[in-house]
């Protein structure tokens, strides 16, 4: 991914630089493991382990790998070259390219994942915070982007908090899912290493041994993994669009934070524009670009081809990358988000007592009329709220049905705002507990 949407840490992981230590630590752990089976020399296994605090020469490692097409053995021969090659001839004994390329990827993965639930942490605290500030700050409620009934500011970031943390289970399931390493051999047998060495290999990396693999492990984990991603990412939008809308010049409910200095249009002065939500908007498509090549990264010829591979190579560093920084700019336009109740209530009142229409309805079959007919006498009073800005609970009580079924009483108690936001508090507890 580009710099300008990434963060070191999670950069780091993707690295050459790591991916290569990876490969090393695999070799090094598999060499130890034989050692104690008996397979090769202790003395050769304790040689590889000269290079645990070496550099691997990246330049180096490419200008090999310019001779023999193949990165693996590119890798093992600039592994030689700092350990010797009479002491490095049983590396990778009995061990087929994709049991270092896979099981690497998973520790990448698993580290990524890592990364992930911090800033899934830190979203959620963010998320949380607010709902809290804004438990009964009154807004309206909108469907299909028209006012619809009261609900409220706390609500609403109630609600992004509780997908986000449905997204954080599914996170770590996905973080699980791929936590798996395979040195088994080509096609998976063992036919040239013992499981024993798989166990310990993986044990050592924080990894559980792939219950069966091929020559490779099973892409199902993966597709997994990045579905989960793709998720995420499309939460990131669902609450970047609220945003987005609350941010509008005729609703500015909510917007970003303007930082001193900051320009909002090269033409016009005047410009605050929702910039940061914007650009989640797009980055959430990114991740997303991800997850149909991992599901069709499934179906592999036989035990192995490497189909998945360039996909991969794109795909694994690309939406893990992008997802860290969409969520850390998320966090912060949370953190920061600026909030305007007074403007929420003006939005509320441009058409006066309308969002009481169906409480109005629901009184008048109560009061023994038909629903139909209650229907009709509640719209043609709220059209007319619509069409000439007239106050509703004034059309209603001026209605001669309306008041006959009600009383002038009945209809003046149907516009307490508090009659819709009296179970918040329980709607709190579901979603933050007691």
């Amino acid at each position: 991914m580009i710099p300008r949407y990434s963060r070191p840490e999670m950069v780091a992981v993707w690295s050459p630089e790591t991916k290569f230590k990876i490969w090393y630590e695999i070799e090094a752990h598999a060499c130890e493991a034989m050692a104690n089976l008996g397979v090769i020399p202790r003395e050769n296994a304790d040689a590889v382990w000269k290079a645990k605090d070496v550099e691997f020469d990246v330049a180096r490692i490419d200008e090999i790998e310019a001779v023999t097409k193949h990165d693996v053995i590119a890798f093992l021969t600039h592994l030689a070259e700092h350990v010797g090659s009479e002491e490095a001839r049983f590396v990778h004994q009995g061990m087929t390219s994709s049991d270092v390329l896979d099981t690497c990827l998973n520790v990448q993965l698993v580290r990524a994942a890592d990364i992930l639930i911090k800033d899934m942490d830190g979203l959620l605290a963010a998320l949380k915070k607010r709902a809290l500030e804004h438990k009964n700050t009154v807004r309206v409620g909108r469907s299909h982007g028209i006012h619809a009934e009261p609900t409220t500011m706390g609500l609403t970031f109630a609600r992004f908090y509780a997908e986000m943390d449905r997204n954080m289970d599914r996170l770590k399931a996905a973080r699980a899912e791929i936590a798996t390493g395979a040195i088994s051999g080509a096609v998976g047998t063992f036919a040239n290493i013992d499981p024993a060495v798989e166990e310990h290999v993986c044990a050592e990396l924080g990894l559980s041994p792939e219950p069966i693999s091929t020559q490779v492990i099973p892409r199902d984990r993966h597709a997994m993994f990045f579905a989960v991603l793709g998720v995420i990412a499309s939460s990131i939008e669902n609450v970047a669009i609220e945003i987005r809308h609350m941010q509008r010049t005729e609703v500015l409910e909510g917007a970003e934070f303007f930082s001193m200095g900051q320009k909002g249009s090269s033409a016009m002065p005047h410009k605050k524009n929702p910039v940061l939500t914007e650009n989640l908007t797009g980055l959430a498509r990114l991740v997303r670009m991800s997850v149909i090549p991992a599901m069709e990264n499934v179906a592999l010829w036989h035990e192995r081809d490497i189909s998945h591979s360039s996909v991969e190579r794109a795909i694994g560093p690309d939406s893990c990358v992008t997802l860290d920084f969409a969520l850390a700019r998320l966090t912060g336009v949370i953190d920061k988000m600026l909030i305007f109740p007074d403007n929420m209530l003006d939005n509320m009142n441009k058409f006066p007592g309308l969002v009481m229409s169906q409480r109005v309805l629901l009184a008048l079959t109560q009061a023994g009329v038909s629903r139909e007919d209650a229907y009709s006498m509640v719209q043609r009073n709220a059209l007319k709220v619509w069409e000439e800005r007239l106050d509703f609970r004034t059309l209603l009580l001026a209605d001669k049905d309306v008041v006959a079924a009600l009383g002038e009483d009945g209809v003046n108690a149907k516009f307490d705002m508090e009659y819709h936001t009296k179970h918040v508090d329980t709607i709190f507890k579901r979603v933050f507990g007691a």
